[in-house]
């Protein structure tokens, strides 16, 4: 669902700061376009020892004070400790008070030392550690003025130097109390990504002076380069050196408001308030920075089976019948689907957890439930944070005599989303928390839903500053736009906490930190500011939720948020927000997609075909092509589009038809790596250089994405093309809508044949792929035979190849072995001196056994030469031709060359396959098989 600052284009937006510079009577404070390049002369390294816990303590002390954007804060404690073999952390914080930290409950991590109350002897103390070596990484620093660096101790390479030494683009470290700025010094062949959520236009690297604001702010995702629904500090910074490929994470854990700057040869952050908290992650491969950063903020959520399916969705989805109506079209279409959503359409004047009694009644909602539920299908509905203020409104009144919302000047402070007049629930609260469950379950006893949708919770507010509900008129009044702010406000200026004297670029353009969303000095749980808070507002109702679902029948929650921050996959997946219907947006999908993978969110996807009006039949086709390989797939449509279910227009549907053919036959391959992310945070779409690491020309590459390892995806982006020029990084590649379809690449573009209901998608060499037969619901899609795809370099003699598969009870909340519910395959193969062997190491096969899972079909790709029939084995016996079901069969590989060659002196490839057969998924097989001489 979209809100008045989701509609604003710049344009637009521009006109309306006007309005709001002129509504919060102006900004005469400096801002961060007057700001001087360098502010004070920093702080000195007064005293330093080691902890008792392997760490490093010490106290710094301002140089020279100053007063721009307050007063510094005269004394500093550093605290640095390897906590792992691979991350490394450095804490600043004042030596002599308490400041706001993102909570440790909401994020469990080890604390620091308590403040030590020894600044008056720290000055007698010789100072005798220069640096701390860790197992990878090394942490020294230069005493006066301080600075720090991070090392790595393998190669000597600095990955993070706070040195202004030599640097005309930034100072020393600040450290005020509502302004901290600190710097890095970066060669400028890294290549660095991540710093989110805003919409790149210049693709998945990040692009020097771009801005790069972390605000968690419900503004449109068409607008690019601006702070968007979530707040992640975490940049992944990948360099080439010597053809040798080094990759390390650097995460500030803070939740103020910010600004980064990345000009190229350095980054600078400048927050307006908490404390410096870095973590720097070795790597030094992209996907082990990933798991090393997943494993201190939390693993990936694992997800039931049937969020992998297609979601159809759709605000003004008017009544129950219409809902009927899409479920039975797409049927009729043949158009796989496993999800109907509702946006607010369900709900009885806008209000959470309740029903429209004469839109949505409840015996007619229920039969429809049961008669999905029976085929497996399921039900996801959307509630908004902001609670209805209504005397008659069960959960306002159960929320109002638990003390469950944020208070301004100690009543709750009132704001204005879709119901009209509002409180927010805070969840940094335990009593909301309990509140917010037991209201999770009181809906569940009604509606008996089956994941839910939390939108809105940046948090939105449809007003600004502090509002009283109108006398005399009704508010909102029933017609018009239901995002007009209707109630009686006056903005506040009178704290620095609403009127910060750092303005960080808020909406792209400086609003106030409180616009059109909950004023900064209202107040959570135990005194905690908004001001500091506000970015994990998402993340805290995000966990509040996830330990309602699951402990309402014990089964594996479905959460999908808008608003997210450092380890909201742990509990949530993700959308990209309120896009539009345009080739640009399909584009900048893909980025935003991939960096959510980077940021330990792998379950993300945007809304197919957009989400404002609207798509043409063309994007809509390109669109699904793309979108069926979103880790989250869904289409989704404002309540001012045309319709735009994929059933809408022929040529979509066969798109439709084709691509999530495709996806539902690659199911059990998207589980496992949703497995796999919940283990390792391994993301499940992921940009190209994280296979080829070493190969610099994918670091920029935007266009396509990997699933997995090893699945590419290259898709039309552009209007009117039928073909798309896309890159191959050198090696094997096969076409999984023709297997016979080969690339070999020395690492080069290929221009390959799109037509219009047509998306490439290739296999790389040294492969096994599980795949099912696929279906129109997962459930049944589940159940079919499978097939491996084995893919080895084409025409070599010698090569081996590798694959996994996991299964389990997808509705147990736990992803893991041991629990007599899951099984896990390993999967070999390799082709030697003229023969083939494929084989089978299984873990627990009980429970595929009892699924009674069986493989099919083995099909092998790229081998030299041809197959002589009587030399096949399975289970170590021979396979007699014509004796049983078995086939075998070989169709020799057709090679696509790029414009260069000509085609003179090509190896040729066989694909063979082994159909007929009956293996237990969950028993250990072994098959082999002769090879002939090449003809």
């Amino acid at each position: 669902m979209f809100s008045p600052s989701s509609l604003l284009s710049f344009s637009s937006l521009h006109v309306l700061l006007v309005l709001v510079l002129f509504f919060y009577g102006g900004n005469s404070s400096s801002s961060s376009s007057s700001v001087p390049t360098k502010i004070g002369k920093g702080y000195r390294l007064i005293f330093a020892e080691e902890t008792t816990d392997g760490g490093f303590i010490g106290h710094l002390q301002v140089k020279q004070k100053n007063n721009i954007y307050g007063s510094d804060i005269p004394f500093l404690q550093l605290y640095v400790k390897h906590e792992t073999e691979d991350r490394l952390r450095v804490h600043i914080t004042d030596a002599e008070k308490q400041r706001w930290e993102v909570p440790y409950n909401l994020l469990p991590r080890e604390q620091p030392p308590a403040l030590k109350q020894m600044i008056g002897r720290s000055r007698k103390k010789p100072i005798t550690v220069s640096e701390i070596a860790g197992s990878e990484l090394i942490f020294s620093y230069t005493a006066d003025p301080f600075s720090f660096a991070v090392k790595r101790k393998s190669n000597g390479q600095t990955l993070f130097n706070s040195s202004s030494y030599g640097s005309d683009s930034f100072g020393e470290m600040v450290f005020k109390d509502q302004y901290l700025e600190i710097s890095t010094q970066l060669p400028k062949d890294a290549s660095l990504y991540g710093l989110g959520e805003n919409t790149q236009p210049h693709g998945i690297k990040l692009y020097p002076n771009d801005p790069y604001t972390l605000y968690t702010t419900d503004v449109s995702a068409i607008n690019l380069n601006t702070d968007l629904y979530g707040s992640h500090p975490v940049y992944m910074d990948l360099r080439n050196v010597g053809g040798e490929p080094f990759a390390h994470a650097v995460l500030l854990l803070n939740s103020n408001g910010m600004d980064v700057f990345y000009r190229g040869n350095s980054l600078t952050y400048k927050v307006i308030g908490g404390v410096f908290d870095f973590y720097f992650f070795s790597g030094p491969s992209p996907l082990g920075v990933v798991d090393q950063y997943t494993s201190f903020i939390g693993r990936p959520a694992p997800m039931p089976y049937w969020s992998l399916g297609f979601h159809q969705c759709r605000w003004g989805y008017h009544n129950l019948s219409v809902v009927e109506d899409v479920v039975e079209n797409y049927r009729k279409a043949e158009i796989p689907l496993d999800v109907i959503w509702n946006d607010d359409d369900h709900m009885d004047g806008h209000k959470d957890f309740t029903l429209n009694p004469v839109n949505y009644p409840r015996p007619k909602l229920l039969a429809f439930l049961e008669k999905i539920h029976s085929r497996g299908m399921k039900y996801i509905v959307i509630i908004d944070p902001g609670i209805g203020v209504n005397s008659s409104y069960g959960v306002y009144q159960r929320g109002l005599a638990n003390d469950v919302f944020i208070k301004y000047d100690g009543e709750p402070y009132l704001a204005q989303v879709w119901p009209g007049a509002v409180n927010f629930p805070d969840f940094l609260n335990p009593k909301t928390v309990a509140w917010w469950g037991d209201e999770i379950r009181r809906f569940h006893e009604l509606v008996p839903v089956d994941g839910l949708w939390i939108d809105m919770n940046e948090a939105s507010n449809f007003c600004s500053g502090k509002c009283k509900i109108p006398k005399g008129k009704q508010c909102p009044s029933g017609t018009g736009p239901g995002w007009i702010c209707c109630l009686d406000c006056k903005n506040i200026t009178k704290t620095r906490w609403d009127d910060p004297p750092y303005k960080i670029n808020a909406s792209g353009l400086q609003v106030p930190i409180g616009f059109k969303t909950i004023a900064t000095s209202a107040v959570h749980y135990n005194g905690v500011l908004e001001y500091d808070a506000h970015s994990i507002y998402g993340f805290s109702q995000s966990v509040a939720t996830h330990k309602a679902l699951q402990g309402l029948e014990g089964k594996r929650p479905f959460i999908l948020s808008r608003s997210t921050y450092v380890g909201s996959g742990r509990y949530a997946a993700h959308w990209t927000g309120d896009n539009k219907g345009t080739w640009e947006d399909l584009k900048y999908s893909i980025t935003t997609v991939l960096n959510f993978g980077i940021f330990g969110v792998p379950m993300v996807g945007a809304d197919i075909c957009g989400f404002y009006p609207a798509p043409t039949e063309e994007l809509c086709n390109r669109w699904i092509e793309v979108g069926a390989f979103y880790p989250f797939s869904r289409d989704h449509a404002n309540y001012y589009s045309p319709r735009q279910e994929l059933y809408q227009w022929k040529t979509v549907a066969k798109s439709a038809q084709n691509a999530l053919g495709l996806r539902y036959k690659l199911l059990p391959y998207l589980y496992t790596l949703n497995y796999m992310a919940h283990t390792s945070g391994a993301p499940i779409a992921r940009p190209l250089f994280f296979s080829f690491p070493a190969y610099k020309e994918c670091y920029g590459l935007s266009t396509q994405f990997l699933l997995g390892s090893s699945l590419m995806v290259s898709p039309v982006l552009e209007q009117g093309k039928t073909s798309v020029k896309a890159l191959f990084p050198p090696g094997s590649w096969y076409s999984m809508f023709d297997m016979t379809q080969t690339i070999v690449s020395k690492g080069q573009y290929f221009t390959l044949d799109a037509p219009l209901n047509v998306v490439n998608v290739h296999l790389y060499q040294n492969t096994i792929l599980p795949m099912q037969q696929g279906g129109m619901i997962s459930k049944e899609a589940r159940m079919t035979p499978f097939t491996l795809i084995v893919t080895f370099p084409a025409g070599v003699s010698e090569a081996q190849a590798k694959g996994n598969l996991y299964l389990d009870n997808d509705e147990l909340p736990e992803m893991k072995l041991g629990n007599g519910y899951s099984t896990y395959v390993d999967l070999y193969a390799t082709v030697k001196e003229g023969s083939v062997k494929i084989w089978s190491e299984v873990q627990e096969g009980k429970f595929a056994l009892e699924q009674g899972w069986k493989i099919e079909k083995v099909a092998v790709l790229g081998l030299g030469g041809s197959v002589g029939t009587s030399g096949l084995e399975i289970n170590g016996s021979p396979v007699a031709p014509g004796a049983s079901d078995i086939e075998l069969s070989s169709v020799e590989q057709m090679h696509l060359q790029d414009d260069d060659e000509d085609g003179q002196g090509k190896k040729k490839s066989l694909m063979v396959e082994i159909s007929g057969m009956s293996l237990y998924v969950g028993k250990n097989f072994d098959i082999s098989m002769k090879m002939g001489t090449q003809g």
